[in-house]
């Protein structure tokens, strides 16, 4: 398997909407790019990685938010279609390494998609899968945990992953 390139912000890729996923290219290629992009998240300890995250135009995440990886999630051209209450947790990102900051969400969400062989489902969660879906559906829709921030709490953030990005170049 091919490790991918995570791409960090502010590269202008991560702001991008994606292209939907036509059911015929949902096949072996597209497979092996699924195993390459758990090889990444799981390489660099990550929980959900979107396409868009390894600059790929097109509407698929995967995720995995258990400690033995061995709950892999595929998710083609995923829609939220019913959302209830609101939680404000703490986020990261794979493409904001270094920073986190509490961000609002809905506490449950109804999620339809299609897996890896283009069979639809739905599926229903909460807490940290909920959150996570909501995170990835977001990349995919041009949209980072930071654009969820208020202007002041955005600003302190960024301010700190620059500082970050800057010290791990020097090294």
């Amino acid at each position: 398997m091919a490790k991918l390139e995570i791409l960090k912000y502010p590269h202008p890729f991560l702001k991008k909407r994606a292209n939907p996923v036509s059911i015929d290219k949902i096949d072996n290629y597209l497979r092996i790019t699924i195993a390459n992009m758990f090889e990444t998240m799981y390489e660099n300890h990550g929980g959900g990685l979107a396409a868009t995250q390894v600059g790929l135009n097109m509407r698929l995440f995967i995720m995995d938010g258990s400690e033995n990886k061995d709950q892999k999630f595929v998710a083609i051209n995923p829609e939220i279609i019913e959302r209830k209450g609101e939680i404000y947790e703490e986020e990261g990102c794979l493409s904001f390494p270094g920073v986190s900051a509490k961000v609002k969400r809905a506490a449950w969400i109804k999620m339809r998609a299609l897996n890896e062989f283009g069979e639809m489902y739905e599926l229903e969660c909460d807490g940290y899968h909920g959150r996570c879906i909501q995170h990835e559906i977001d990349h995919l829709d041009g949209i980072t945990y930071f654009d969820h921030l208020s202007p002041l709490k955005r600003q302190m953030i960024e301010k700190k992953y620059k500082k970050l990005m800057q010290e791990n170049s020097e090294k």
